[in-house]
């Protein structure tokens, strides 16, 4: 098993100090068939997250509540793959940035495996997510004037440690492939019809991409962005880059994502889409969510409001309709 550039192809060994090829690409994992990337020696319980019918109008969805995994994110599913793989190389110190959840998914792992923990992040993080990641021992910096500015300066300040990326490191996207294996699990061994989601760096997306190869078919992938900020929109719909300002949907803020071109192929290859939704229809639906007793954060509210859009004229029937649930509304 090892790291390899998408680009030049050259190998890295999983761990290396390098967080991207010497020629600018960025890695991807090879493992063999039925190659496990570690043991999962380290865990905090996690569990299979239920999905839960909600009706909105004549709408009807499933919500995967990824929001309940005990940190409160999905992230949690490839925090728990990466640092399991760090633990088993006998990494001791590692750091990254985030803009809240990856710092408190990664720091709550590294916790419970023993390591030394730095999280860089926005200066405008929410002090509820600031508490829970120093509550886990970790070390918080944090970048003045943005999330991207959060990422250039853990690179140029790693030292020793190495940089667990939940964006640059493959073995996060490992994790996240289990959610497209329970997923088809849940639905009686099918693949949903279409799978709404919040997406800034894409994490979610591209894990969810290679779960779903793994399983030989691809749900209709929509990915959700606010109108303040959507980058992905924009790259795939081929139209002229706007400005990219503050947004309610703090954790898909992200004005320069490193693997667009990534997220773009999935999306093309899934036959789905990119919708852009106003932060007024985004409060709308986190509210609808709250008053049906599902606390979630903005972002989480966003994939919500983006499906409601997309089937503005209705949709058939027979269409399961999944929506995870990023993050818990307790977070920010």
């Amino acid at each position: 098993m090892y790291f390899y550039c998408e680009d030049c192809k050259k190998e890295y060994p999983l761990n290396t100090h390098s967080y991207k090829c010497d020629c600018g690409g960025m890695f991807r994992l090879h493992k063999d068939a039925n190659e496990a990337v570690a043991k999962h020696t380290i865990s905090l319980g996690e569990f299979v997250t239920p999905l839960l019918p909600l009706q909105v109008g004549n709408l009807d969805f499933l919500l995967k509540m990824e929001h309940l995994l005990p940190t409160g994110s999905f992230k949690d599913r490839g925090a728990c793959s990466m640092v399991n793989a760090l633990h088993e190389l006998g990494i001791k110190k590692i750091a990254l940035d985030s803009s809240g959840n990856a710092g408190a998914a990664i720091a709550a792992y590294a916790a419970a495996a023993g390591m030394e923990c730095t999280v860089y992040v926005p200066d405008d993080i929410s002090q509820e997510q600031v508490k829970q990641i120093e509550s886990y021992g970790a070390k918080i910096v944090k970048v003045a004037n943005g999330r991207m500015r959060a990422c250039a300066a853990v690179k140029q300040n790693l030292g020793d440690a190495y940089y667990a990326s939940h964006v640059y490191n493959p073995l996060f996207f490992e994790g996240i492939k289990s959610m497209a294996h329970e997923l088809y699990e849940q639905l009686g061994h099918h693949v949903p019809d279409y799978i709404f989601m919040p997406v800034g760096n894409g994490t979610m997306l591209l894990g969810l991409f290679l779960g779903f190869m793994e399983i030989g078919r691809l749900p209709h992938f929509v990915a959700v962005q606010s109108s303040k900020c959507a980058p992905l929109y924009e790259a795939y719909h081929e139209v002229p880059a706007e400005p990219k300002r503050a947004t309610i949907a703090e954790a898909i803020r992200i004005t320069q994502p490193k693997r667009l071109k990534d997220m773009v192929r999935a999306i093309k290859a899934s036959g789905g889409d990119v919708v852009k939704v106003l932060d007024k229809d985004i409060l709308k639906a986190q509210k609808y969510l709250s008053h049906h007793g599902v606390y979630v954060e903005m972002t989480s509210a966003a994939a919500l409001a983006g499906a409601e859009q997309f089937f503005a004229e209705g949709k058939p029937d027979n269409y399961k309709v999944v929506i995870p649930l990023t993050g818990n509304g307790l977070k920010r």
